[in-house]
């Protein structure tokens, strides 16, 4: 049936100010709504505003901010505003990856919203003809034990939504078939209220075979093609956009159910419909589902989308209009194809055992038409739900965290600072940091996925960055997350800097060139000004890192409302970083390889004063778990000397003069050779000189930024030495070497730390499992 003989216009809604309310609809956004229309929305009209205007899908009050972030290099394809970002591999082949954030949803159901979260980043890979290649996440959970800040029925919640977002992920990624290289997993107070679940995916796609979700052609075919559409995540965009009030659990109906045998169907028949040549625009049904593909499509081709609903396929009886366009059922993609070609599309999705109908047009008009039993339901502007929906200069306050700013006396004193004859049992305190949340292994997380599954996994979870071969090339591609919300909390622009500068020394670490950054913005509610602070001064953190680190950001995701009864989690950013190796057979490894190699150090040339590093160190995980305090502010970060540091990887890499590399970061320095020493029993005689105006502690545990351990053969010491000699930044220490099942730590000739690697690494090793199990509360 065409349109001109239908109704002018939908029928008009009763629009109250609870109606309003229901849809997170202000009375001003209200207003802008009737002037783009006209008239008076229909009710189908105000929900399709209502998820489109969302800060989970506009962007509306973060978007003037992500202006400022670099987005353009030589390997920048596709920058922000697609489904992924997208660089140039070399040899042809371009990599498409993105993180996606499911936070609201894995609170209200873990398992379901962390399943979900990594079929929807998949499906961003694989919309851009892209075979998504790997998988990681970056998780932050509520505390798992006990104590006065963290009650009994909460500790049971944090266990419960641990348990369903890990099981969640794996069952996905596992039944799909993509293999999960690992992340990153903490634990604080902030986050009981508010879990986040960030999702990283990369795929490989041609060069010259990259899609694009723009409709173009007028009188093309609009296709459905995958599940049929259900009730399942109605409003989940909405939801994802408001913070946590009692009874949030009831809205368990917002959240999408998942099918991964599904998504793979789907996945294996868009690949096979894309060589066709038949399709001319695809675009996924993540976050506002049948309405955001439509009008996306829509307004990124400058056309309109004409859709009848009736032939929809749905799971479900009596689904109205409204319910089809809001629902976010999983597994779903809108497809553009030739006029006369539809047929071959349709028959590819047949083969494949999918639904695949024809549900639309495309239409000069610029607007985005739906029909159902023969009415209009819907006739709206595309730009007024896309490039015109609002954008808020919101007031950005200021950020202090309402933390000391120097150590208090009491810290002081637990570290012997002032009273040089007093003594800590050190290698107490490293066994009590190995088996702290933050610290320990993370081996009942990733042993639950599936990391080798497609045979290109080259390093996986527990490396310091995930490392994949490009099959048919000697190279290799390198990822890794990184986030410290506690780090961003103390000063939100340093701590974000951080969070670039140390993913991309982890993808260093391994050998790998850093090229390109994805990044997922988990913060609280906008609407308060020092929320917009710490935003702002993320953003500006993020963008000075990346530039310094030659790393633009090709796109991600911004979180907001991450607030339960008013209280906020930390500001946490999490980057994703790519790195490509020339050759994958020159990856480094992060463990020990074998006994009598050298241990060196390497580092910032200039260090902070022993007062600037005493302030510095009430951020680390030593003064939280051992001293129980926080005060003072982040490391201190040179980017220019953290841009030599990674040159430098890159060229012992390529130079084949390194068997192992590893990141100082949570713990220091000891924790770090402590970890190095595991994988393979090797430990360490190391000779540590410092100061004697500071705590051994401090010199043990502290994290200062832009520290590396490498070993190697006695002999490539020099040739290192060399390298970095290049760098005025840059400093070598030989502090050791490698040794046989024994770790042993001196400072200023003293030994300070003596045990044996079997038994650190018991502590280390099962800290989480019994932290989830033995220590489960009645």
């Amino acid at each position: 049936m065409k349109s001109e003989s239908l109704p002018a216009a939908p029928q008009a809604a009763t629009v109250t100010s609870e109606l309003l309310a229901q849809h997170s609809i202000t009375p001003s956004e209200y207003e802008r709504i009737v002037a783009a229309l006209g008239r008076t929305p229909s009710l189908t009209e105000l929900g399709i505003y209502s998820v489109m205007w969302s800060e989970h899908c506009s962007y509306k009050s973060s978007r003037v901010h992500l202006k400022r972030l670099p987005t353009k290099s030589d390997r920048v394809v596709q920058g922000p505003g697609e489904n992924a970002g997208i660089i140039d591999a070399g040899d042809g082949w371009a990599c498409a990856f993105k993180i996606e954030s499911h936070n609201h949803p894995s609170y209200i159901e873990p398992f379901q919203g962390a399943a979900t979260g990594v079929g929807g980043i998949l499906r961003d890979i694989f919309t851009m003809g892209a075979r998504p290649l790997a998988v990681m996440d970056s998780l932050r959970f509520g505390p798992l034990t006990e104590s006065k800040s963290t009650p009994r029925e909460v500790i049971h919640k944090n266990h419960s939504i641990v348990e369903g977002v890990v099981h969640g992920i794996a069952a996905y990624g596992n039944c799909f078939g993509v293999p999960n290289l690992g992340g990153e997993t903490r634990f604080e107070e902030c986050y009981s209220g508010n879990p986040l679940v960030n999702a990283f995916a990369l795929g490989l796609v041609r060069r010259d075979e990259i899609f694009y979700a723009k409709a173009t052609g007028i009188g093309n075919p609009v296709i459905y093609v995958g599940a049929k559409t259900g009730r399942d995540g109605i409003h989940g965009a909405t939801m994802a956009s408001e913070e946590f009030k009692e009874g949030s659990e009831q809205k368990r109906p917002n959240v999408q159910v998942g099918d991964p045998f599904m998504e793979k169907l789907l996945l294996e028949a868009c690949i096979e419909a894309m060589k066709t040549g038949a399709i001319v625009g695809i675009q996924d049904m993540g976050a506002a589902g049948l309405t955001s593909s439509s009008c996306e499509m829509g307004a990124r081709g400058g056309v309109g989308l004409e859709m009848n609903l009736d032939h929809i396929p749905q799971r479900e009886t009596g689904m109205t209009a409204y319910e089809m366009m809001l629902s976010e059922s999983q597994e779903r993609m809108l497809l553009v194809a030739d006029k006369g070609r539809e047929q071959e599309v349709l028959d590819v999705f047949a083969k494949w055992g999918l639904d695949a109908t024809i549900v639309g047009t495309v239409i000069a008009e610029p607007r985005l038409r739906i029909l159902h039993h023969g009415e209009i339901e819907a006739d709206i502007p595309n730009t007024s739900l896309t490039d015109e929906a609002p954008l808020y200069h919101r007031p950005v306050g200021e950020w202090k965290a309402p933390v000391p700013a120097e150590p208090t006396k009491s810290a002081l004193d637990k570290l012997g600072y002032e009273d040089q004859s007093s003594t800590r049992n050190h290698t107490d305190d490293l066994r009590t940091l190995l088996a702290s949340a933050n610290i320990c292994s993370k081996r009942w997380v990733h042993e639950q996925y599936d990391s080798m599954v497609q045979t290109n996994t080259v390093q996986g979870p527990g490396a310091e960055g995930g490392v994949m071969r490009i099959k048919g090339t000697k190279r290799g591609l390198s990822m890794a997350l990184d986030g410290n919300g506690r780090w961003c909390y103390l000063d939100p622009k340093l701590g974000a800097s951080h969070a670039v500068a140390e993913a991309a020394r982890k993808v260093a670490c391994t050998g790998a060139t850093p090229v390109a950054a994805t990044n997922c913005l988990n913060f609280g509610n906008p609407e308060k000004p020092e929320i917009m602070a710490q935003l702002s001064n993320a953003i500006d953190g993020i963008s000075e890192a990346c530039i310094a680190l030659g790393t633009p950001v090709t796109g991600g995701n911004v979180s907001l409302y991450n607030e339960t009864r008013g209280e906020g989690i930390y500001p946490t950013p999490v980057l994703g970083i790519v790195g490509i190796i020339e050759d994958v057979a020159k990856t480094v490894p992060a463990a020990f390889q074998k006994a009598g190699d050298s241990v060196l150090l390497i580092a910032p040339a200039k260090l902070p004063t022993i007062e600037d590093r005493l302030r510095e160190f009430g951020s680390s995980e030593y003064a939280k778990t051992i001293l129980g305090e926080l005060w003072g502010t982040p490391p201190s970060l040179d980017l220019s000397a953290e841009a030599a540091l990674q040159k430098c990887l890159a060229e012992f890499a390529d130079a084949g003069l390194l068997h192992s590399a590893r990141d100082i970061s949570d713990g220091g320095i000891a924790v770090t050779l402590a970890e190095g020493s595991f994988e393979n029993g090797i430990g360490v005689s190391a000779h540590l000189q410092e100061g004697p105006d500071l705590p051994i502690a401090w010199q043990l545990f502290s994290e200062t930024a832009t520290q590396v351990i490498v070993t190697c053969d006695a002999a490539a010491v020099e040739k290192i030495r060399a390298i970095v000699s290049k760098h005025n930044s840059l400093l070598v220490q030989n502090i050791g070497e490698t040794v046989k099942d024994r770790f042993r730590i001196q400072v200023n000739g003293k030994t300070v730390i003596d045990e044996s690697v079997h038994g650190l690494q018991h502590v280390w090793a099962g800290a989480l499992e019994a932290k989830l199990y033995d220590e489960v509360l009645a």
